[in-house]
């Protein structure tokens, strides 16, 4: 396989959903998705072709093989008949071609193992390949569906207040994660368990605030007694 189609393979492999949703934020990510999936179909398609053209060459040098074995196995035969008729010359010239077939089948089997190597790789290739692309094409499934699901809440008014916040926040608190993640190789932010839970842990804070302040008051109000 060219250096450059398994560059692309590996590209694609490599790649795909992660790749996918790291670029969620471009303005048009469906778009990018479906896009992706084209590429790698197109990247099969390549693949499949050197398959065939790999498969061709390795059944051909398979016929020749075979073909070389039976016209030594045949000249063995008529260097025996040459010589019951004593018929130096004409065995000569038969061990003279022996040799010359027994010089071409190493180099024909090393090829053969070659092409049987490079056939095995490429179908390898493609399985991979099948498999990204069912997992791109399931990713944009659900991409689709989450869009849809988006769409249908809006409609309907959206939910509460507090809900749609909730899911710009958890919208907004992803993007930043993936970015950071990936520029650092950290977590990102501490998750709660949405608004709610940080809504009570403010009131909690502001609780334990008052009381600091009471005693503190408690304490001012003691000394001047």
């Amino acid at each position: 396989m060219a250096d450059s189609l398994k560059t692309r393979v590996g590209r694609v492999i490599a790649g795909g959903v992660h790749s996918l949703i790291d670029r969620l934020e471009d303005q048009a990510p469906e778009a990018v998705m479906e896009q992706s999936i084209r590429e790698a179909d197109a990247v099969i398609d390549d693949v499949r072709h050197e398959l065939g053209l790999v498969s061709s060459n390795r059944h051909l040098a398979q016929q020749q093989h075979a073909s070389l074995n039976r016209q030594h196995e045949k000249l063995a035969e008529q260097i025996e008949t040459a010589l019951s008729e004593i018929r130096e010359d004409l065995a000569r010239a038969a061990v003279a071609r022996q040799l010359d077939i027994e010089a071409q089948i190493p180099v024909l089997e090393t090829t053969l193992a070659e092409l049987a190597r490079r056939e095995t790789e490429l179908k390898s290739y493609v399985a991979a390949l099948l498999a990204k692309k069912r997992e791109m094409n399931d990713a944009l499934i659900e991409f689709r569906r989450s869009r849809a699901a988006a769409a249908a809440l809006l409609s309907q008014g959206g939910g509460s207040a507090g809900s749609r916040a909730e899911q710009r926040m958890d919208s907004v608190t992803d993007a930043f994660d993936r970015v950071y993640a990936r520029q650092t190789g950290l977590s990102g932010t501490a998750r709660t368990n949405g608004l709610q839970q940080a809504a009570k842990l403010k009131e909690l804070d502001d609780l334990a605030r008052d009381n600091k302040i009471a005693e503190r008051m408690a304490l001012l109000k003691a000394g001047k007694a």
